[in-house]
């Protein structure tokens, strides 16, 4: 029996769908997507019309109960990435992210904020060879950040201006991300 060109395309269509239903295939497919998305450059803010942050009023806290005080961040050049073990997109992004983490992590102050919990996050920080901290919110709505979908990435300068806000995944070890914060060091 010879299919017509009409019913192989309806063949691989419904291919298609039976491997994005099926949850062990459909992750690995939407990580593999989002890791070609990762490839752009995060955008930058306007100069002219950079946000500025209201306040340091923010705490977080790390799986051994230590509370970190964003007010010790202030004059400091920092990065926040808001994600989730589940999430594709944050997947895609994460290489980038330990890449300048592993150059940076001594000039940087960098926040990874997750509403996880640790029995999920560590099992994905070894598996995936991550070493950076993680924390969660103290308070779930401090006003400070809106994330109303993730990954949401903040750079922020010395004197509290937003740099960077991007939301989606995006090559955060890229050379004018590290051209910025060189900068930014400075």
């Amino acid at each position: 029996m010879k299919l017509s060109k009409s019913q192989i395309s309806n063949l691989f269509f419904l291919l298609v769908i039976a491997i994005l239903i099926i949850p062990q295939t459909r992750k690995p497919i939407q990580v593999f997507l989002n890791k070609g998305l990762a490839l752009i450059s995060p955008s930058f803010e306007n100069t002219e019309k950079l946000t500025k942050l209201p306040n340091y009023n923010w705490k977080l806290k790390d799986e051994h109960n230590q509370i970190f005080d964003f007010e010790s961040a202030k004059g400091k050049v920092v990065f926040i990435n808001f994600w989730a073990t589940w999430c594709p997109p944050c997947i895609a992004e994460m290489p980038s992210i330990q890449e300048l983490y592993n150059d940076y992590q001594d000039k940087v102050v960098f926040l990874f904020v997750t509403t996880d919990w640790y029995p999920e996050i560590n099992p994905f920080l070894e598996k995936n060879h991550y070493t950076f901290k993680v924390y969660r919110p103290l308070d779930k709505d401090s006003g400070l950040f809106e994330v109303p979908s993730i990954p949401r990435t903040f750079l922020i300068d010395k004197n509290g201006n937003v740099i960077i806000d991007e939301s989606g995944a995006a090559n955060w070890n890229s050379e004018k991300v590290r051209t910025t914060i060189d900068e930014l060091l400075k």
